[in-house]
């Protein structure tokens, strides 16, 4: 049973870890807006670089974008003249995005100083700093992933998560004494 100190410390931890990557927004999106992008937009061209290009599938997957957002980031960046979309080889509807010539120039100019400028704010760090930090970061993603999975895991005899229990609650009188609103059949 987790008592009332360890749920203070697990939100301690939250805010902690949210305060890191709000901080880490912050630096990160003044940098970026220098560069005249969004932070989506770098993301793809920062993802995109150095690379032959990839299908929407791993680009989703490499990137911080979600699905929905995702297409938009590349139609705006497609119209820009950073990124091109080929259609695929087999399946014309699995298009592959890559950059132009002028989003390689623009990875090849900005890639390289945000990450220095990003790496500069772990200086001091020791080697044992960083293997710390990541061995318990790790953890953590890996704790939510599984409370992800099980919550959303469907019950069965096999499977001790069990679904919320339906409200008991009495339906509420209608203005006629004596009978239930339209829809609370079968009420207790």
């Amino acid at each position: 049973m987790v008592t009332y100190l360890g749920k203070l410390r697990s939100m301690r931890m939250i805010r902690l870890l949210a305060e890191c990557y709000e901080a880490f927004e912050t630096v990160s999106r003044r940098d970026i807006r220098r560069m005249g992008l969004t932070q989506p937009q770098f993301d793809v061209i920062a993802t995109l670089g150095n690379t032959p290009g990839m299908n929407f599938r791993k680009l989703g997957e490499n990137t911080l974008i979600t699905k929905g957002t995702l297409t938009g980031v590349v139609d705006r960046l497609e119209r820009s003249g950073l990124v091109l979309r080929t259609p695929g080889k087999h399946d014309r509807r699995t298009a592959i995005v890559s950059l132009t010539e002028e989003g390689e120039a623009i990875f090849d100019k900005y890639f390289l100083p945000h990450v220095t400028m990003l790496d500069d704010v772990f200086k001091g760090f020791s080697n044992p700093d960083y293997d710390a930090a990541q061995a318990l970061l790790s953890r953590i993603r890996d704790r939510f992933h599984t409370a992800s999975a099980r919550r959303s895991a469907k019950p069965t005899d096999d499977n001790p998560v069990r679904a919320r229990p339906r409200s008991r609650a009495k339906p509420l009188a209608s203005k006629r004494a004596g009978t239930a609103p339209p829809g609370n059949l079968g009420a207790d």
